[in-house]
């Protein structure tokens, strides 16, 4: 059904967005070599949507917290949207993700989680948010990500949440033949933050429920849930704190992450496959490594962790135009 919904929707977005002009043109700050139509993630978020009113009203005890996921995810799609049509201050779109996040995290601390899980859910759902806003650059990266960490997720969370995961699997496999191996439509901010924020939620309940089974604040198998995500976590991150050091205009757009270094030289099918079977094989490592000790688990995370950091820095050496981006970056 969802699958159907988001090819559907996906086709319908993409007849709008040409009638609209709402087209992603090619630039020195960007991945493609030709104008693409944007916007195709409203069906992604839309789906997800429906998905979460259908389980709301069949399942009354999930009611406060499914609403609060369904508000929070209108709202980032909703500001996503108005920034696809006419380019919003960065700022606004933020306070929408904290808002966001506000929402779903009160109604976590509600439903039973503690402090600290609300402030994990806060912080997870901005940083998740804005870091797909940031690598979606590329065909196919963005969703095909969303749908290995959400399908990983959903095996933990509880039957309600797994449902929300699955739906969101299936969104994202409506969408993809629209992205990849060629974009014929992209996912707009409506879109790379619906995703950011679908996969935060997933999270937070994830985390939250691996909280109820260890009784401990944070146990080993709920940094587990790190691992898939490592990819887009060390790339935008490391990226992110690159910019600031040389001090960029770190929010403004630009193409300096491994992803798009490295698609530069050898495409974007390439790379996004890479970074999918990455963020897969992280997930029969943790699988293996459930139940060890905080120590173990610790140490296999660092390890996980920092052989990614080493890749992006091998990814990004030779790059030639980093100089020059750093430059305008500046400016």
């Amino acid at each position: 059904m969802f699958f159907a919904m988001s090819v559907v929707g996906t086709w319908l977005a993409r007849r709008y967005a040409l009638q609209r002009r709402l087209l992603d043109q090619p630039g020195e700050r960007r991945s493609h070599t030709v104008a693409t139509p944007r916007g195709g993630g409203i069906a992604i978020a839309a789906s997800v949507l429906v998905a979460a009113v259908a389980l709301a009203a069949r399942f009354p005890g999930q009611r406060l917290l499914l609403g609060a996921f369904a508000v929070g995810l209108a709202l980032v799609a909703t500001i996503g949207w108005l920034d696809d049509h006419r380019p919003l201050s960065p700022w606004w779109r933020l306070l929408a993700h904290v808002a966001a996040a506000g929402i779903f995290a009160a109604a976590l601390v509600v439903s039973g989680a503690g402090i600290g899980t609300g402030v994990f859910a806060l912080a997870a759902i901005v940083i998740l948010t804005n870091v797909w806003n940031f690598m979606d650059g590329i065909d196919g990266l963005a969703t095909s990500q969303a749908a290995i960490v959400a399908s990983s997720l959903a095996f933990v969370a509880d039957g309600i949440w797994a449902a929300v995961g699955w739906a969101l699997v299936a969104a994202c496999a409506g969408f993809l033949p629209f992205n990849f191996p060629r974009a014929r439509i992209f996912l707009g901010d409506v879109g790379s933050g619906a995703l950011g924020f679908v996969v935060a939620a997933l999270l937070s309940v994830a985390w939250f429920t691996v909280q109820a089974t260890t009784q401990a604040p944070v146990s080993a198998a709920s940094l587990l849930l790190l691992l898939p995500l490592a990819p887009f976590l060390i790339d935008a991150g490391l990226t992110l704190l690159r910019r600031v050091a040389r001090g960029e205009r770190w929010w403004m757009p630009h193409t300096q992450h491994a992803y798009q270094v490295w698609a530069r030289r050898k495409g974007h099918c390439i790379v996004t496959v890479a970074y999918g079977i990455t963020s897969a094989a992280a997930i029969p490592l943790a699988i293996w490594a459930w139940g060890g000790s905080m120590v173990h688990v610790s140490i296999a995370l660092a390890a996980w962790y920092t052989a990614g950091a080493l890749l992006w820095r091998w990814l990004q050496h030779g790059s030639t135009d980093g100089t020059e981006q750093v430059q305008r970056a500046k400016e």
